[in-house]
Protein backbone atom coordinates (compact mmCIF):
# COMPACT_ATOMS: atom_id res chain seq x y z
CA UNK A 1 0.00 0.00 0.00
CA UNK A 2 2.41 2.26 1.15
CA UNK A 3 4.46 1.86 -2.56
CA UNK A 4 0.87 2.29 -4.08
CA UNK A 5 0.35 5.68 -2.61
CA UNK A 6 4.05 6.83 -3.28
CA UNK A 7 3.83 6.06 -7.13
CA UNK A 8 0.34 8.47 -6.95
CA UNK A 9 2.33 10.96 -5.44
CA UNK A 10 4.74 10.49 -8.10
CA UNK A 11 2.37 10.70 -10.99
CA UNK A 12 0.47 13.49 -9.72
CA UNK A 13 3.97 15.46 -9.10
CA UNK A 14 4.63 14.37 -13.02
CA UNK A 15 1.04 15.67 -14.47
CA UNK A 16 1.76 19.27 -12.64
CA UNK A 17 5.23 19.78 -13.94
CA UNK A 18 3.71 18.96 -17.75
CA UNK A 19 1.13 21.44 -17.06
CA UNK A 20 3.02 24.28 -16.35
CA UNK A 21 6.00 23.39 -18.92
CA UNK A 22 2.54 23.45 -21.22
CA UNK A 23 1.80 26.68 -20.08
CA UNK A 24 4.91 28.58 -20.43
CA UNK A 25 5.66 27.15 -24.12
CA UNK A 26 1.80 28.95 -24.83
CA UNK A 27 2.80 32.08 -23.27
CA UNK A 28 5.97 32.38 -25.08
CA UNK A 29 4.21 31.41 -28.47
CA UNK A 30 1.71 33.86 -27.89
CA UNK A 31 4.35 36.50 -27.38
CA UNK A 32 6.43 35.44 -30.41
CA UNK A 33 3.32 36.18 -32.92
CA UNK A 34 3.27 39.59 -34.52
CA UNK A 35 0.07 41.99 -33.93
CA UNK A 36 -1.85 42.49 -36.68
CA UNK A 37 -4.33 46.21 -37.18
CA UNK A 38 -6.74 44.82 -34.71
CA UNK A 39 -4.08 44.33 -32.06
CA UNK A 40 -2.50 48.04 -33.11
CA UNK A 41 -5.56 49.85 -33.25
CA UNK A 42 -6.88 48.83 -29.59
CA UNK A 43 -3.43 50.66 -28.27
CA UNK A 44 -5.43 54.22 -27.87
CA UNK A 45 -3.47 56.77 -29.84
CA UNK A 46 -0.48 54.80 -29.93
CA UNK A 47 -1.96 52.84 -32.81
CA UNK A 48 -2.65 56.36 -34.88
CA UNK A 49 -5.81 54.29 -35.94
CA UNK A 50 -9.08 56.48 -36.74
CA UNK A 51 -11.90 56.74 -34.51
CA UNK A 52 -10.40 53.04 -33.40
CA UNK A 53 -9.71 51.77 -37.04
CA UNK A 54 -7.07 51.02 -38.48
CA UNK A 55 -5.91 53.64 -40.60
CA UNK A 56 -3.35 53.69 -43.54
CA UNK A 57 -2.90 57.93 -43.52
CA UNK A 58 -2.28 58.19 -39.49
CA UNK A 59 0.03 55.20 -39.50
CA UNK A 60 3.45 54.49 -41.33
CA UNK A 61 6.62 56.83 -41.67
CA UNK A 62 6.88 60.03 -39.75
CA UNK A 63 8.75 62.07 -41.63
CA UNK A 64 7.88 60.88 -45.23
CA UNK A 65 9.47 61.96 -48.25
CA UNK A 66 8.05 65.12 -49.52
CA UNK A 67 5.31 64.14 -52.48
CA UNK A 68 5.33 66.68 -55.70
CA UNK A 69 2.24 68.74 -56.04
CA UNK A 70 0.86 71.23 -58.63
CA UNK A 71 3.31 73.89 -59.17
CA UNK A 72 6.34 73.01 -58.29
CA UNK A 73 9.52 74.06 -60.03
CA UNK A 74 11.81 71.17 -60.81
CA UNK A 75 15.68 71.42 -62.68
CA UNK A 76 16.22 68.22 -64.25
CA UNK A 77 19.86 67.64 -64.76
CA UNK A 78 21.55 65.25 -67.40
CA UNK A 79 24.75 64.59 -66.42
CA UNK A 80 26.13 63.14 -69.70
CA UNK A 81 23.83 65.03 -71.78
CA UNK A 82 23.53 68.63 -70.51
CA UNK A 83 21.37 69.46 -73.91
CA UNK A 84 18.48 67.69 -72.39
CA UNK A 85 19.40 69.88 -68.88
CA UNK A 86 15.96 71.50 -68.19
CA UNK A 87 13.46 73.29 -65.48
CA UNK A 88 9.80 72.40 -65.35
CA UNK A 89 6.54 72.99 -63.47
CA UNK A 90 3.88 70.98 -62.44
CA UNK A 91 1.03 71.53 -64.29
CA UNK A 92 -2.31 72.08 -62.92
CA UNK A 93 -3.42 67.93 -64.66
CA UNK A 94 -0.39 66.94 -62.34
CA UNK A 95 1.83 66.29 -65.70
CA UNK A 96 5.51 67.97 -66.99
CA UNK A 97 6.60 68.88 -70.25
CA UNK A 98 9.84 67.28 -71.25
CA UNK A 99 12.16 67.97 -73.93
CA UNK A 100 12.20 64.95 -76.55
CA UNK A 101 9.81 62.60 -74.92
CA UNK A 102 6.07 62.96 -74.20
CA UNK A 103 4.72 64.06 -70.97
CA UNK A 104 4.62 62.10 -67.63
CA UNK A 105 2.88 62.49 -64.37
CA UNK A 106 4.87 63.79 -61.52
CA UNK A 107 1.95 65.20 -59.01
CA UNK A 108 2.23 62.87 -56.14
CA UNK A 109 5.32 60.87 -56.88
CA UNK A 110 8.77 61.64 -54.50
CA UNK A 111 11.69 63.36 -55.96
CA UNK A 112 13.29 59.74 -56.32
CA UNK A 113 10.77 57.98 -58.03
CA UNK A 114 9.77 60.83 -60.93
CA UNK A 115 13.84 60.25 -61.25
CA UNK A 116 13.39 56.76 -62.13
CA UNK A 117 10.67 56.84 -64.34
CA UNK A 118 12.59 59.70 -65.95
CA UNK A 119 15.49 57.31 -66.54
CA UNK A 120 13.35 54.69 -68.20
CA UNK A 121 11.57 57.26 -70.00
CA UNK A 122 14.92 58.67 -71.97
CA UNK A 123 16.13 55.46 -72.15
CA UNK A 124 14.31 55.33 -75.52
CA UNK A 125 16.71 57.78 -76.92
CA UNK A 126 19.54 58.19 -75.00
CA UNK A 127 21.96 55.39 -73.82
CA UNK A 128 22.10 55.04 -69.88
CA UNK A 129 20.85 58.29 -68.82
CA UNK A 130 22.40 59.78 -65.32
CA UNK A 131 19.26 61.77 -64.32
CA UNK A 132 19.34 64.34 -61.61
CA UNK A 133 16.27 66.30 -60.07
CA UNK A 134 16.57 68.91 -57.75
CA UNK A 135 13.47 70.92 -56.11
CA UNK A 136 13.86 74.52 -56.95
CA UNK A 137 10.50 75.65 -55.71
CA UNK A 138 7.44 74.23 -53.97
CA UNK A 139 4.47 74.76 -52.03
CA UNK A 140 5.44 75.53 -47.80
CA UNK A 141 4.45 72.12 -45.82
CA UNK A 142 1.98 73.31 -43.55
CA UNK A 143 -1.19 72.80 -40.80
CA UNK A 144 -4.49 74.60 -40.37
CA UNK A 145 -6.14 74.97 -36.72
CA UNK A 146 -9.98 76.00 -36.74
CA UNK A 147 -12.33 75.83 -34.11
CA UNK A 148 -12.01 77.16 -30.54
CA UNK A 149 -8.35 78.40 -30.92
CA UNK A 150 -7.32 81.90 -30.30
CA UNK A 151 -5.87 82.47 -33.37
CA UNK A 152 -7.30 80.67 -36.05
CA UNK A 153 -5.28 80.38 -39.65
CA UNK A 154 -3.31 78.25 -42.10
CA UNK A 155 0.74 78.00 -40.72
CA UNK A 156 4.15 76.73 -41.70
CA UNK A 157 5.17 73.37 -40.14
CA UNK A 158 8.91 74.15 -40.39
CA UNK A 159 9.45 71.27 -37.55
CA UNK A 160 8.18 68.24 -36.28
CA UNK A 161 4.97 69.12 -33.95
CA UNK A 162 2.40 67.53 -32.68
CA UNK A 163 -1.51 68.77 -31.84
CA UNK A 164 -0.82 70.23 -28.74
CA UNK A 165 2.05 72.37 -30.13
CA UNK A 166 -0.47 73.14 -32.99
CA UNK A 167 -2.83 74.26 -30.46
CA UNK A 168 0.09 76.61 -28.77
CA UNK A 169 0.69 77.78 -32.00
CA UNK A 170 -2.12 78.96 -32.67
CA UNK A 171 -2.46 80.99 -29.25
CA UNK A 172 -4.08 78.24 -27.30
CA UNK A 173 -7.31 77.26 -26.62
CA UNK A 174 -10.89 79.65 -26.11
CA UNK A 175 -12.59 79.63 -22.79
CA UNK A 176 -15.41 77.58 -24.82
CA UNK A 177 -13.24 75.09 -26.10
CA UNK A 178 -14.19 71.25 -25.72
CA UNK A 179 -10.47 69.92 -24.93
CA UNK A 180 -11.81 66.50 -24.26
CA UNK A 181 -12.37 66.06 -28.49
CA UNK A 182 -9.78 67.47 -30.62
CA UNK A 183 -10.25 66.19 -34.10
CA UNK A 184 -7.33 65.54 -36.60
CA UNK A 185 -7.81 65.33 -40.00
CA UNK A 186 -5.92 63.92 -42.54
CA UNK A 187 -6.20 63.56 -46.18
CA UNK A 188 -5.52 59.90 -48.09
CA UNK A 189 -6.49 61.44 -51.01
CA UNK A 190 -7.88 64.33 -53.03
CA UNK A 191 -11.68 62.27 -52.26
CA UNK A 192 -10.81 60.63 -48.59
CA UNK A 193 -10.29 62.54 -45.43
CA UNK A 194 -9.30 60.20 -42.17
CA UNK A 195 -10.58 61.55 -39.03
CA UNK A 196 -8.67 61.20 -35.22
CA UNK A 197 -10.46 62.34 -32.16
CA UNK A 198 -7.53 63.09 -29.37
CA UNK A 199 -9.20 63.81 -25.55
CA UNK A 200 -6.06 66.21 -24.91
CA UNK A 201 -7.52 67.60 -22.00
CA UNK A 202 -6.80 63.96 -20.52
CA UNK A 203 -3.56 63.48 -22.32
CA UNK A 204 -2.30 67.30 -20.57
CA UNK A 205 -3.24 65.30 -17.26
CA UNK A 206 -1.53 62.27 -17.15
CA UNK A 207 1.37 63.73 -18.93
CA UNK A 208 1.37 61.21 -21.39
CA UNK A 209 2.35 63.70 -24.10
CA UNK A 210 3.85 60.44 -25.97
CA UNK A 211 0.77 60.02 -27.43
CA UNK A 212 0.42 63.03 -28.81
CA UNK A 213 -0.13 62.66 -33.13
CA UNK A 214 2.72 64.19 -35.25
CA UNK A 215 1.58 66.74 -37.85
CA UNK A 216 1.54 66.05 -41.71
CA UNK A 217 1.76 68.82 -44.35
CA UNK A 218 -2.46 69.55 -45.24
CA UNK A 219 -3.41 68.43 -41.34
CA UNK A 220 -6.40 70.25 -40.30
CA UNK A 221 -6.74 70.70 -36.25
CA UNK A 222 -10.21 71.42 -35.37
CA UNK A 223 -11.66 72.12 -31.54
CA UNK A 224 -14.86 71.88 -30.91
CA UNK A 225 -17.19 73.73 -29.16
CA UNK A 226 -18.89 72.88 -25.65
CA UNK A 227 -22.81 72.35 -25.45
CA UNK A 228 -23.17 74.51 -22.85
CA UNK A 229 -21.84 77.81 -25.05
CA UNK A 230 -23.42 76.50 -27.88
CA UNK A 231 -26.58 77.22 -26.23
CA UNK A 232 -26.03 80.53 -24.26
CA UNK A 233 -26.33 82.52 -26.73
CA UNK A 234 -29.59 81.41 -27.10
CA UNK A 235 -30.49 82.21 -23.46
CA UNK A 236 -31.90 85.16 -21.84
CA UNK A 237 -28.36 87.15 -20.07
CA UNK A 238 -30.69 87.82 -17.20
CA UNK A 239 -31.85 84.11 -16.50
CA UNK A 240 -28.42 82.58 -17.18
CA UNK A 241 -27.49 82.22 -13.74
CA UNK A 242 -30.45 80.66 -13.31
CA UNK A 243 -29.60 77.42 -15.55
CA UNK A 244 -25.80 77.83 -14.29
CA UNK A 245 -27.18 77.52 -10.37
CA UNK A 246 -30.00 75.68 -10.10
CA UNK A 247 -29.71 75.96 -6.22
CA UNK A 248 -31.44 79.34 -6.93
CA UNK A 249 -34.95 78.14 -6.79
Amino acid sequence: MQLTFKNCVTCLVIALACCLVQQVLMEAVAQEQPQGPAAGAAASTKSGGADGAWSPALTGERRPLYRLRKSDVLAIAFTFSPEFDQTVTVQPDGLITLKGIEQLRAEGLTVPELEQALTSAYATILHEPEITITLKDFDKPYFVASGEVARPGKYELRADTTVNEAVAIAGGFTAQARQSQVVLFRHVSEELVESRVLDVKAMLKSRRLEEDFHLRPGDLVYVPQTTMSKIRKYLPASNLGLYLNPTQF
